[in-house]
């Protein structure tokens, strides 16, 4: 979630299953974009969770999944973003750290490209108009089916110059950063197989397009802001993502990969130009009151 105070992570909890705030509130996503899931218990749930997302590089709906050696990115246009209020400003400068967010919103139990890109539209939507920023926040944002999608515009032409769209994902740190949004909650859910390995692949791209030592770069929202984002789970699995990203540039680094030269793989975006001088703030704005402030 791309928050500074961790409004919309903190959790309460009924029987076993996890509530967020984002599920006490549900509908604010709008109707069928986010599914919750089922009533049962967290094992239930995580066990579905598993079993939808299958193979190592495919989806539920046999969509090639993301990978190093061979990119694949959804663009804006594929999702149908809208168009920005103002183009994101490109810096001649690599980005120093990968932003590992989540999302705050329902797990959904849904894998599908349809469900993806439902789930990018209403990020952006929720951050022009709640937040009042000029597009969605995040540079990249990866789906529980494990579904790469390009965020703010301009970001994957950066990406393959080696530049950096500036984004507003972290608080006084977004010239110098790129951020992954990665959807759902993760305080004391298990993050889905299918998305972990879009993130170790998305991280290994970004290591190696801006060589990047992951041992250092790759961090979690909180190390920069005041936030519990991207959840304790996922936060906790951060140096096990810096390892399995290491292996991977460590069996690579003897040769070429031919799926490394972006020039040719990423479409021209529709918004060229501009600048966005927005920094930081959250997915959502505060629709309930902090827990902490509850006493």
């Amino acid at each position: 979630m791309i928050a500074q105070s961790g409004e919309g992570a903190d959790e309460r909890h009924c029987g076993s299953r996890a509530v967020t705030r984002r599920m006490l509130i549900g509908g604010v996503m709008g109707a069928g974009l986010l599914e919750m899931l089922p009533l049962g218990t967290c094992g239930q749930n995580e066990a579905m969770a598993e079993e939808l997302a299958a193979g190592p590089y495919r989806g539920a709906g046999d969509h090639v999944l993301f990978t190093s050696d061979a990119p694949r990115v959804y663009t804006r246009a594929q999702w149908k973003a809208r168009p920005p209020r103002h183009p994101a400003k490109v810096i001649d400068e690599a980005p120093d750290h990968i932003i590992v967010h989540h999302t705050a919103t329902p797990n959904s139990r849904g894998r599908s490209l349809a469900q993806a890109f439902a789930l990018s539209r209403s990020i952006q939507n929720i951050h022009m108009e709640r937040n009042g920023w000029d597009d969605a926040g995040q540079q990249l944002t990866i789906s529980r089916g494990g579904i790469v999608m390009e965020g703010r515009n301009r970001s994957l032409r950066a990406i393959g110059a080696g530049d950096l769209a500036v984004g507003a994902q972290v608080l006084h740190h977004n010239r110098h950063t790129i951020g992954i949004e990665n959807e759902g909650t993760y305080m004391t859910s298990r993050v889905p197989g299918a998305l972990w390995r879009s993130l170790v692949e998305v991280c290994v791209w970004l290591c190696r397009k801006y060589d990047l030592d992951p041992s250092r770069a790759i961090v979690g929202h909180r190390d920069f802001n005041k936030t519990s984002c991207p959840g304790d789970v996922l936060y906790a699995r951060l140096p096990e993502l810096r390892r399995s990203v290491a292996s991977r540039l460590e069996a690579t680094s003897s040769h070429n990969s031919t799926g490394q030269n972006p020039d040719g793989e990423y479409p021209t975006d529709q918004n060229p130009g501009g600048q966005n001088d927005y920094d930081g703030g959250s997915i959502l704005p505060p629709l309930l009151p902090s827990l902490d402030d509850l006493g």
